[in-house]
């Protein structure tokens, strides 16, 4: 199995480029964080520092801010125009990379990455994250896995033999990186999270708002007519009532360091 990430120039782009309208169409990401949130609910820890690493537009943020009141909270992204989506005063804005993070060893109580994780090498960036908690610290994490965007997919599959839609990390992957990093996980959960839209080009441009569109695809040029239709006469095999589905493998993950 392969663990490897998307192109990092790639992803910072095309999120970039996505922040200004990526709140109007992320409601799986925001569905992703609110189980997130409950999740660690049912903890007993109570940081004191926060890192919401790969915070995006910052959604987390406030669920974060009113579980922890007393917490300082600091907002991390590759993505510098992610951060400028940020209210002011909600969190300590830093821009930097999962893999490579600025900060200081056992210096946090607890890291919170929702959607951000599958950008990365696991193997890179999850002794980073381990090696910046304290003792005692814990790691709240959801990540994509391999049955994202199946649909697209299996269309594309009866297209052309390129490469689509990006391999993301098995849930089995991120338990092994993380338990290497010394790491003791406490819960995990997987569920498969579903937006829709009306049909095909709507669905592709939600996915494309999102920032991860083509980012690891092998084919540049534009569908012609002929191949269009016909992708499009396969996605429409997986209509439903809602609409046609874009499906995301999520991967819930709670874990501590000793």
């Amino acid at each position: 199995m392969t663990d490897a990430p998307a192109p990092k120039r790639a992803v910072r782009k095309a999120f970039d480029r996505a922040a200004d309208a990526y709140d109007a169409v992320a409601t799986v990401q925001r569905s992703a964080s609110d189980h997130l949130l409950a999740m660690v609910a049912a903890q007993t820890l109570q940081p004191r520092r926060i890192v919401d690493a790969g915070c995006g537009t910052g959604y987390a943020l406030t669920g974060l801010q009113q579980r922890f009141p007393d917490a300082d909270l600091i907002a991390l992204d590759f993505a510098p125009a992610m951060l400028r989506r940020h209210p002011p005063g909600l969190a300590w804005p830093l821009c930097a990379d999962l893999e490579r993070l600025p900060l200081a060893d056992a210096s946090i109580d607890a890291i919170w990455s929702s959607y951000a994780l599958q950008w990365c090498h696991p193997r890179k960036a999850l002794p980073e994250l381990a090696r910046s908690l304290r003792p005692g610290g814990q790691l709240w994490i959801a990540t994509l896995g391999p049955g994202t965007l199946h649909e697209l997919r299996d269309a594309f599959r009866l297209v052309d033999s390129h490469e689509h839609v990006l391999p993301f990390q098995p849930p089995e992957v991120v338990e092994d990186a993380a338990e290497d990093a010394g790491l003791r996980i406490l819960a995990s959960e997987r569920d498969t999270l579903q937006a829709w839209a009306p049909d095909l080009r709507g669905l592709l441009s939600d996915i494309k708002t999102l920032g991860a569109h083509h980012t690891g695809a092998t084919r540049r040029t534009p569908l012609g007519k002929t191949a269009w239709n016909k992708l499009v006469k396969a996605y429409e095999m997986h209509r439903t009532p809602a609409g046609l589905p874009a499906s995301y493998d999520t991967f819930w993950l709670l874990a501590e360091k000793p």
